[in-house]
């Protein structure tokens, strides 16, 4: 599979029970069944956190768990190539 640009605006507007802000970088790719993608979530107060999440085939956003193959690591890799914040947190929890 190969790494996607969503077509979706960044950045843009999120809101949770606990708070509230911005996604300012995504990396996603396309797979046979889903449209894995990580966030980085910029909350009004200035926190940052890493979403994992997914959309379905037709863009619309999932509330389960994200799975992904082993065949999705490299695509999902080359997306996070773009998106130097969120591959610089996501950096600190593997090393």
């Amino acid at each position: 599979m190969a790494a996607k640009k969503s077509g979706r605006a960044l950045p843009r507007p999120f809101s949770l029970h606990w708070g509230s802000g911005e996604i300012v970088e995504e990396a996603t790719c396309r797979t046979e069944y889903h449209e894995p993608c990580l966030q980085l979530l910029q909350f009004e107060d200035g926190a940052v956190c890493i979403r994992f999440c997914y959309f379905d085939l037709e863009g619309r956003f999932q509330r389960s768990p994200l799975i992904i193959g082993e065949d999705d690591i490299e695509p999902l890799r080359s997306a996070l190539g773009k998106n130097k914040k969120l591959k610089a947190l996501l950096k600190k929890l593997v090393d």
